[in-house]
């Protein structure tokens, strides 16, 4: 059913475009449903039926990131704004729900590793396809918000230390928050370029301090833990 309704809002942001090649349409099409192939992943542990209020507000950001990706495809290819109110409007909405699924999971008690992942891949799908936005109005570096997650995930697949578990941090908590603000700030059109490029690249650096940090914290972690391992 997300597939669908992703696809559905695909074609209407494809109709309110100017007319592109049928490639073009398809490879947005495709992002329009890449989202809902994450999500539908994600929520596999849970059987039938159990998807819970928090869970369907995550899924609106998802849905909301594959209508974004599909702009996204259109605008680097100049068939649509990426500056526009109707973008704008729906990002707001969607970072609006990542305020409201994790009180709603906590009041109903169905928080949860499930709950939690399915947020976490909605906040990097939507920071991934509005950095392409944001690309074409600040500037190309404006995508490492959007990358900054997938390479840490992929760096700690060749490196062990970055599979150990984070702790709470307030900080990272509002920087990660905070990413998605700044880059709302790139589409719309009231916001003078020059403000947006430098909320942008502030985010930007904050998030690399954030992730440097943590990247550290990890590594110091491993070799306390090796150092402790008798040898033989």
């Amino acid at each position: 059913m997300l597939g669908l309704s992703q696809l559905g809002a695909g074609l209407v942001v494809l109709q309110l475009s100017a007319p592109v090649a049928a490639p073009l349409a398809a490879a947005a099409l495709v992002s329009a449903a890449a989202p809902g192939l994450v999500a539908v992943r994600t929520l596999r542990p849970r059987a039938p039926g159990e998807v819970t209020d928090a869970d369907l507000l995550t899924l609106l950001r998802h849905l909301a990131a594959g209508t974004l990706a599909t702009a996204a495809v259109l605008a680097v290819d100049g068939a649509l704004t990426a500056r526009s109110w109707p973008l704008a409007l729906l990002l707001g909405a969607a970072l609006a729900t990542d305020l409201l699924d994790g009180p709603v999971a906590r009041r109903t008690g169905t928080a949860g590793p499930v709950g939690a992942r399915l947020d976490m891949e909605a906040d990097a799908v939507l920071a991934l396809v509005v950095s392409v936005l944001a690309a074409l109005v600040v500037g190309p570096w404006a995508l490492a918000i959007g990358l900054m997650r997938y390479a840490y995930v992929a760096a700690s697949w060749i490196r062990p230390a970055l599979r150990r578990p984070l702790g709470f941090s307030q900080a990272r908590r509002v920087i990660g928050g905070a990413q998605g603000l700044a880059l709302l700030t790139a589409v719309v059109p009231a916001v003078p370029v020059t403000l947006s490029t430098g909320i942008v690249a502030t985010a930007l650096g904050l998030l690399v301090v954030s992730f440097g940090r943590d990247i550290v914290g990890q590594e110091r972690a491993e070799r306390r833990e090796r150092r402790r391992v008798p040898r033989d």
